[in-house]
């Protein structure tokens, strides 16, 4: 028999929101007057946003990077935008996250780079309160999903126990990797599944 859940950890691109890469490169494109092919090149064919999701590459050097290869400063400021300009919250998928019982705990793993932790309150609006201080970005943790090293340090820092946490994600392959830190997991492709998923495992009641 499985144990009760007693937390829930959410991926965020793919789960609580849709990420539309096109949008944000088309958005640092114009910001820097750049071309859109350009801009890909520079922020994914090269490799440079995978080091920051994995934290090789600090902030600041990021940054800096970003910006020499487009030809235009990109502050904190910029790339929020243009993250954000290319990130669908997914208000039914939010709106099952908020309807859960207050007293569970709930967080959010993401493949992301550290900036993403002031991404993700601005898209998932009223629902940060539950998420508050439980927002954890791999770039941080020094490891990507599917690792289930990157699981074990999310769980120490959340202070969870592995058998008691439900992990959510778009994409299989990562959910395998919770697994087998421990963690009970399911992948969902929209917010009724995720609904489904929620039911399965006991977190949704019928009124």
């Amino acid at each position: 028999m499985r144990p009760r859940i007693g937390q829930v950890l959410f991926d965020f691109d793919g789960v609580l929101a849709r990420y539309r890469r096109e949008r944000r490169i088309a958005h640092l494109a114009a910001h820097a007057g750049a071309g859109f092919a350009r801009v890909r090149e520079v922020l994914f064919e090269s490799g440079l946003e995978a080091r920051y999701d994995a934290g090789q590459v600090d902030t600041g050097d990021y940054l800096r990077a970003l910006g020499e290869g487009i030809g235009a400063p990109v502050d904190e400021t910029a790339w929020l935008a243009a993250r954000l300009a290319g990130t669908d919250p997914d208000p039914r998928a939010l709106a099952r996250v908020a309807a859960l019982d207050p007293a569970l705990a709930l967080g959010v793993l993401t493949n992301n780079g550290v900036l993403m932790a002031r991404a993700i309150p601005q898209a998932v609006g009223s629902l940060y309160p539950r998420l508050e201080g439980r927002v954890l970005c791999s770039g941080r943790l020094g490891l990507r999903k599917p690792d289930p090293r990157v699981f074990r340090r999310a769980l120490d820092r959340l202070g969870w126990d592995a058998a008691s946490t439900l992990f959510v994600d778009d994409l299989f392959v990562n959910v395998q990797g919770a697994r087998k830190a421990g963690l009970q997991a399911d992948s969902v492709a929209d917010a009724r599944a995720l609904g489904r998923v929620l039911k399965r495992y006991g977190l949704v009641h019928p009124p």
